[in-house]
């Protein structure tokens, strides 16, 4: 099965890092957060990609160049330039990589992707957002209800901490991130029928806005619902626990050994 993964946005909120890099190339324990989305998506036997590409989307090229290259050990012959690589454990991984314009929008992206795509089920997510999701029991949901599409429902922890009272004044529970009170949303890792091409117009076509709103009041869209863990990467804060997460050895989204 083919997974779309959109890394064409221009990540605005993280202007300290995304002034010289795209969004998805920001890095969490020394890789990229789309390598980490990949190596989700690989660990239950998914392995061919689609990138959807758009600001500075020469870097992720550059990446999965790199990637191939200098993986293992290289010896250099510096007399005759010969190149010798040895001790090579590369992913089983085919990436396409497709330029979708910079200033198209997230369903225009996955209509330019439709000649490949328009043969059976894919699934499709952002480039910034990780999870523990059980991709399996995705798909199976998906494939139960025999709707065009399916959206992951999350529900985010709060930015602030909740207050429990007993009384007028008296707290009697604190919690740091309540994942209460702020509603379910679209968390990505979605599944689609090449149906949804019928609701994807031109390149200014919002997939959130224009798709999945007319998919919804068409009654051809489900969502599943995920109860674990679910974090994108909007702002410095969020990055800053991602990595804190990682460092510590307490990524729940590291599902692959």
């Amino acid at each position: 099965m083919k997974v779309v993964i959109l890394a064409g946005g221009l990540g605005t909120r993280l202007q300290e890092e995304t002034e010289v890099k795209p969004k998805p190339m920001i890095e969490i324990g020394g890789q990229p957060i789309l390598w980490h989305i990949i190596k989700h998506y690989s660990h239950y036997g998914l392995q061919e990609f689609y990138l959807a590409l758009g600001y500075r989307g020469e870097i992720i090229k550059r990446f999965f160049m790199d990637y191939y290259s200098l993986n293992g050990s290289i010896t250099i012959d510096l007399a005759n330039g010969h190149v010798n690589r040895h001790d090579r454990e590369c992913e089983d991984w085919v990436v396409h990589l497709k330029n979708t314009g910079q200033s198209t929008n997230t369903g225009g992206r996955v209509k330019q992707l439709e000649a490949f795509l328009n043969d059976g089920t894919f699934m499709a997510t952002y480039g910034d957002g990780v999870s523990d999701l059980n991709l399996r029991d995705l798909l199976e949901f998906h494939r139960s209800h025999g709707r065009i599409a399916t959206v992951t429902a999350v529900r985010p922890p709060a930015r602030f901490g909740g207050l429990i009272f007993d009384g007028d004044n008296l707290v009697v529970d604190f919690t740091e991130k309540p994942q209460i009170g702020e509603g379910w949303i679209n968390g990505g890792f979605m599944v689609f029928e090449p149906e949804i091409f019928n609701y994807l117009k031109d390149d200014d076509t919002s997939l959130e806005a224009d798709a999945l709103e007319h998919l919804a009041s068409d009654r051809q869209l489900a969502a599943y619902r995920h109860e674990g863990f679910w974090q994108c990467m909007d702002t410095m804060r969020d990055k800053r626990l991602l990595e804190s997460l990682w460092n510590e050895r307490r990524a729940p989204w590291k599902v692959w050994q």
